[in-house]
């Protein structure tokens, strides 16, 4: 008997890992709706309290946001258009840079049997259209995908009380309240892991930008704060973090200066990984190292870099339903601290 509980565990995992990686496209796009859902729904709930309809509290939210995001690529794009003009001024420097750790680097370097006697190895290029269209087969097919996104998120935000009743009215009478609570501590979850990635990305943002701007680091309101929300990538924040800030302060900037700013990112990425992240996200999700770093390696592989994005909410999100299904218990507890 335990041996065809074992077999029946590893067949119905490996079809729910299949149904994932054959499902991206869509499971992504729901995912990712869901996520938005939860960031709108306070701003929903405002203007319905201010006494507008529901529909037109959500559509006016998901305008904001949309306006937002639009605000947002455009002065990106104004910033990195101005650093494009500006990188004749300092050119010669990052290509002397390059150069000095290309030769240092070649001095290291082993070549393979097919360098020798005159042979010449050709590479392949890589596409990064099929990194960036992973799943959706085309930038066509990308594109709709991502277009359902606002619809979703709409009906999702218009129609909340409903989808979670009838949700909780899937289950049998006597499992309905816990499916309920389950729901609601879901629910907190996500909320609690959005708002609290947003505060401590702005926290760290700031204060990157302020230390730029101190040691006069071109482009620093700008750096400051995309290299403060690439420190909340899981494990490869820190090195992330440091490449906006070193980029546009070639040719600018001493060897002191980048010392400081190595240091302040640094820092700063320990301070977000063991002061602030408990604060706002450890009593809500509730993970041991060990879960997060396997619900990476797993969502990172079925989905790319998506599945790096949605990989804690969803490990957080199967911890709490293992916790109140009984015959999942115990797989709550492994996954717990």
């Amino acid at each position: 008997m335990p041996r065809r509980h074992w077999a029946m565990n590893i067949v119905g995992i490996a079809g729910v890992l299949a149904l994932c990686h054959f499902g991206e496209s869509v499971l992504v796009v729901i995912m990712v709706s869901i996520l938005l859902a939860f960031i709108l729904a306070p701003v929903t709930d405002f203007f319905t309290y201010l006494r507008f309809p529901r529909s037109l509290a959500a559509a006016i939210a998901i305008l904001l946001l949309l306006a937002a995001l639009s605000g947002i690529v455009y002065y990106s794009y104004n910033q990195a258009a101005t650093l494009v003009q500006d990188l004749p001024k300092y050119a010669m420097k990052v290509r002397d840079e390059a150069m000095r750790y290309r030769k240092r680097a070649e001095s290291f370097e082993v070549l393979p049997p097919e360098h020798e006697k005159g042979v010449v190895s050709v590479r392949p290029a890589t596409d990064w259209t099929d990194i960036l269209t992973r799943g959706f087969g085309s930038v066509a097919g990308a594109v709709l995908a991502v277009s359902f996104i606002p619809f979703l998120v709409f009906f999702m935000l218009t129609w909340q009380q409903h989808v979670r009743s009838a949700t909780v009215m899937l289950f049998p009478l006597e499992s309905r309240q816990t499916a309920y609570v389950t729901l609601g501590l879901i629910s907190a979850m996500v909320r609690s892991f959005m708002v609290g990635n947003l505060l401590i990305g702005l926290f760290v943002g700031a204060a990157s930008t302020v230390i730029f701007g101190a040691i006069h680091l071109p482009f620093f309101y700008f750096a400051g704060f995309v290299s403060g929300f690439l420190s909340l990538v899981p494990y490869m924040g820190a090195l992330l973090a440091l490449v906006p800030p070193i980029f546009v302060g070639l040719g600018h900037v001493s060897s002191q200066d980048v010392l400081v700013i190595v240091v302040s990112v640094l820092a700063l990425h320990l301070i977000a990984l063991n002061l602030l992240y408990p604060r706002f996200l450890g009593k809500r999700l509730q993970l041991n190292p060990l879960a997060v770093t396997i619900g990476l390696l797993v969502w990172g592989g079925l989905w790319g870099a998506m599945g790096l994005v949605l990989a804690i909410p969803i490990t957080a999100a199967m911890r709490i339903v293992f916790a109140h299904v009984d015959s999942l218990k115990p797989y709550g507890v492994w996954l717990g601290e």
